[in-house]
């Protein structure tokens, strides 16, 4: 049983990187020259790397950026205080129960990475035919599988009975 907590510890342990790292990074979308995140844009010129502002306008709408932003952040924030509470039930929950409270933490951060990834796809870069998705935007959606199938683990769990 050791193992198995071990285990599902280090899988919510590495969810959690995952999240922080698709979050912060800068490589959701890139070409040869630029590296836009949902923060700021990186733009290449004369070999040097300046940091810019997103662009605005009806390519890049704000809302919806605010709504990538929010959501990244909230699977961040979820993620961790599942985490904690996982290690507190660990300690408090009565024998035989299930750890409910921790899959719930880990299925909110499962929702709202996936929203933020499903918006950033729907609404952005949609008239760019010169770039790629980058690494922080394929690392949102393996977050959102590790996280799925974490709070998928923490509801079927029970605490050992004997």
């Amino acid at each position: 049983m050791l193992i198995l907590l071990a285990g599902i510890f280090g899988i919510h342990i590495i969810g959690i990187i995952i999240l922080l790292v698709a979050t912060i990074d800068n490589a959701w979308w890139m070409t040869d020259v630029i590296s836009t995140d949902v923060w700021a844009r990186w733009i290449q010129t004369s070999g040097v790397w300046n940091l810019t502002d997103l662009p605005t306008g009806s390519h890049y709408p704000q809302d919806y950026l605010q709504a990538v932003q929010a959501s990244s952040v909230l699977a961040c924030i979820f993620s961790i205080i599942g985490i904690f509470v996982f290690l507190a039930q660990l300690f408090t929950l009565e024998k035989g129960q299930r750890f409910t409270i921790s899959g719930a933490f880990q299925l909110l951060a499962c929702l709202c990475i996936m929203i933020a990834a499903a918006i950033y796809t729907d609404r952005f870069h949609l008239d760019e035919n010169d770039g790629w998705y980058g690494h922080c935007f394929i690392l949102a959606w393996i977050a959102f599988a590790i996280t799925f199938i974490s709070s998928i683990i923490y509801f079927v769990l029970r605490k050992k009975t004997a």
